[in-house]
């Protein structure tokens, strides 16, 4: 595409009357450049991509956007707002993408990647041909790439949504986080079903408050659109039991479709039965009353399941292949994992790094438990330090012995963020304190009995630990596993 055809979105902009070149990708990192590129010079918390213009340029960049006058002997497009800028320039770049996809956003502070799979289980069960952006991964068709963030930036959102295209995908799901949408990642996404989970306390380092960090969320209702078609008909599904889907309800003009278990909703969940193997229950919803049989367990497993069963519904999938598909799922990676290696106690992996998350996995666990819990937990560095104290507690609370130890403590000291866990249990004895992961995982395997289950909770299906500027190879699963065929 030529530069001055590609330019013509941004309005308002500096006139450009210079030289036309031709544009052969967009980039807003110097060292993915090359030659035939546009370099878009983004700010951000800690590096700004005009300081790295000049490499940009040697590297083959034709031309540069930014948001100030730069000397060099290529094109600069000066606007106000760059992060703007590439999400309209990319968007542009690779033909408007999500108009040609039907587009689901899932938000909220716990069970995206749960329900993004479960949707993409119920969508795959239906013949369609899905692609997948979350936490975990990125996954065309059957293709998986890694990706840095839950929500990748702009360009690289864009990309990724043409790559889809190409291999002619029907339907992307994703994964909205709130950095997302503050920072205006996903403008340009033409969403068709935009999915809440739940709110409750995490990011406040970034958000501040817990206001924020709800209407954070509410971006993506809001930008559901204005208008109605018969074709690409929009849909919020909201979770009814909590009270924020009633905010988010009046935030779009797009039809709602609410979930729940405990107040009355459009789709429900009855009589539910759980045991350590699955979990049963009677399912109500506009299409009739079924009876559902699952392999995943967990309050919060049903409520992921709802959801999906909303976006199935919405979707015009019948209830019968909706059904199948997910009786089917054996679980998400990371996500309340079972660890087998020969040992007669429980072993689960599980995400829960919030509060409310780490709460709702301990208080399945107790349903099932035979003997003790012990839960193995820790928070992360350089992230919200008012969880922390909370985490703790619940750990206290929940389990019968809790070990306090390390998860990515990133820049920080980790005994500084095992020193504010422990300021939320001063009452408390149950605890012990294992600074190093993988001696906290090993010292529990050693020590647990037949009957006890073990939660080993903050980092799921992660294969690292960061410490410091260090990516270490580290995984849960396999320490945890080692520890049991040690004993």
């Amino acid at each position: 595409m030529r530069l001055k055809e590609l330019i013509q979105c941004l309005h308002p902009y500096t006139p450009y009357t210079g030289e036309d070149v031709e544009i052969q990708s967009i980039e807003n990192d110097n060292r993915k450049v090359s030659k035939g590129s546009l370099f878009i010079c983004i700010k951000g918390f800690t590096v700004d991509g005009h300081d790295y213009a000049k490499q940009a340029y040697e590297a083959g960049a034709v031309a540069i956007i930014a948001e100030k006058e730069l000397s060099l002997p290529i094109p600069v497009i000066v606007v106000k707002d760059t992060k703007k800028a590439s999400s309209i320039l990319a968007n542009v770049f690779y033909h408007h993408p999500t108009q040609s996809l039907q587009l689901i956003g899932i938000t909220g502070t716990n069970g995206k990647t749960t329900t993004s799979h479960l949707i993409e289980a119920i969508l795959r069960e239906a013949n369609k041909k899905t692609g997948i952006i979350g936490t975990m991964y990125t996954k065309i068709d059957e293709e998986i790439q890694e990706t840095k963030n839950t929500t990748p930036e702009a360009v690289t959102l864009q990309r990724l949504f043409h790559q889809m295209v190409e291999r002619e995908v029907e339907t992307a799901v994703m994964e909205v986080s709130s950095h997302a949408l503050v920072e205006g990642r996903v403008f340009g996404c033409d969403y068709d079903i935009a999915v809440f989970t739940n709110l409750t306390q995490d990011h406040l380092d970034y958000h501040g408050t817990m206001e924020g960090y709800k209407r954070a969320k509410g971006l993506l209702f809001s930008r559901l659109g204005n208008t109605y078609s018969n074709t690409k008909p929009k849909f919020a599904i909201l979770n009814n039991d909590d009270p924020v889907s009633h905010e988010y309800a009046n935030l779009s003009p797009a039809h709602v479709l609410t979930y729940g278990i405990d107040k009355d909703a459009d789709v429900m969940a009855k009589n539910i039965k759980m045991t350590a193997n699955g979990t049963s229950l009677d399912l109500i919803t506009p299409l009739g009353e079924f009876s559902l049989l699952l392999k995943m367990v967990g309050k919060f497993n049903v409520y992921n399941i709802l959801a999906s069963i909303g976006v199935g519904i919405a979707s015009q999938i019948p209830m019968k292949t909706i059904i199948a598909a997910l009786e089917k799922v054996e679980g998400v990676s990371g996500r309340f994992e079972m660890v087998h290696a020969g040992q007669n106690f429980s072993v689960i992996v599980d995400y829960s790094h919030t509060p409310d998350s780490l709460e709702n996995a301990l208080k399945t666990v107790r349903e099932f438990a035979e003997n003790k819990v012990y839960v193995i937990v820790g928070c992360g560095g350089d992230r919200d330090k008012t969880k922390r104290p909370l985490m703790a507690r619940i750990a206290c609370k929940e389990a019968t012995h809790a070990i306090f130890t390390s998860d990515n403590p990133r820049s920080e000291d980790p005994a500084t963020i095992l020193q504010d866990m422990e300021a939320g249990v001063s009452s408390m004895e149950n605890y012990s304190i294992i600074p190093d992961r993988k001696d906290a995982i090993s010292t529990c395997m050693k020590n647990a009995q037949k009957g006890d289950v073990v939660l080993i909770a903050g980092k799921g299906h992660e294969t690292y630990q960061i410490v410091g500027t260090e990516v270490l190879d580290f995984d849960d699963r396999l320490i945890a596993k080692e520890a049991i065929e040690g004993r």
